[in-house]
């Protein structure tokens, strides 16, 4: 884990290739008050939440305990849950029945937003699963992607309030991103190591009870964050080399860049969201969200 905590220091701190040219519609919003090497989002209410390490340096294997949720609504951004010593580098969130699961690190926090009073759950993944990723549901299933050991695990959350024990589900190198739509989950994957190999591509796992994974594209990269359009026809998907969004065509398969005219440019889109016809891209080394329009 030294060599993947060394590459992604030095990743945050390159500002890589801007994203990729296409037809500039609108002029994004760029959000970055209240906001600290923020890696996720997540639609909630009329906005999203938005995940922070709120730590002192970037390190996503941090145990600082500084990290927080924000909540970005009509151009305003509100803390959620505050940094209570329980995250450290929150990422994929996933909502059920108002309990809002967070991967963290090694492990899951699930807070109950209607309580807040009460200590979150914590669940614990076993031991070198360091790296634990992103979150998607399905019926009662919720799977948890862990990138530095290449494992899927499941946990049962037929009660949200007493989540199961993560169990071993499937191997796919380098598992970050995960969605899930009509029962089909797609996975973008990331080189722990640094570099991107064959690998490294976007799977498509079409039965969730007998998992085999296949490239949906074979392009490799160091994908990250991996969302649905609001019609469900496109897949969007960031890349940290070089940094971007790409839109690909579920029918046809064709992929296309996304233009994303800021500056600085981004250096590394993580977990995005699309809601209300807008695609929110967190950027993380540059502690801002950038919202485009679809």
């Amino acid at each position: 884990m030294k060599k993947t905590y060394l590459f992604l220091l030095a990743a945050a701190s390159l500002s890589l290739a801007a994203c990729s040219s296409g037809a500039d519609k609108t002029q994004p919003a760029v959000v970055s008050e209240g906001l600290r090497y923020c890696e996720s989002t997540y639609p909630y209410e009329q906005g999203v939440l938005v995940g922070n390490f709120g730590s002192t340096q970037l390190d996503p294997l941090n145990s600082e305990g500084r990290g927080y949720i924000a909540y970005l609504h009509d151009g305003a951004v509100e803390t959620l849950i505050p940094a209570d010593g329980n995250l450290s580098a929150p990422r994929g969130m996933y909502l059920r029945d108002g309990h809002l699961f967070i991967c963290d690190v090694n492990k899951v926090v699930v807070y109950n937003l209607q309580q807040s009073d009460v200590a979150p759950q914590v669940v614990a993944f076993p031991e070198g699963e360091a790296f634990v990723n992103d979150l998607a549901a399905a019926g009662n299933w919720l799977y948890v992607t862990v990138t530095n050991t290449g494992r899927i695990f499941r946990l049962d959350i037929s009660d949200p309030a007493a989540a199961g024990t993560p169990e071993p589900w499937l191997e796919i190198p380098g598992p970050n991103g995960v969605v899930i739509r009509d029962g089909v989950m797609y996975v973008a994957t990331y080189s722990p190591d640094g570099v991107a190999t064959p690998v490294h591509v976007i799977y498509r796992i079409a039965d969730l009870e007998q998992p085999v994974a296949e490239p949906l594209i074979s392009v490799p990269g160091q994908y990250d964050g991996i969302a649905f359009s609001s019609d469900g026809r496109t897949l969007y998907i960031t890349n940290w080399t070089p940094a971007g969004l790409t839109a690909i065509d579920l029918a046809t398969l064709e992929t296309s860049p996304v233009a994303c005219p800021v500056e600085p440019a981004l250096a590394g889109p993580a977990d995005i969201s699309v809601a209300d016809g807008r695609i929110y891209i967190p950027d993380l080394p540059n502690s801002r969200v950038v919202i485009l329009a679809e």
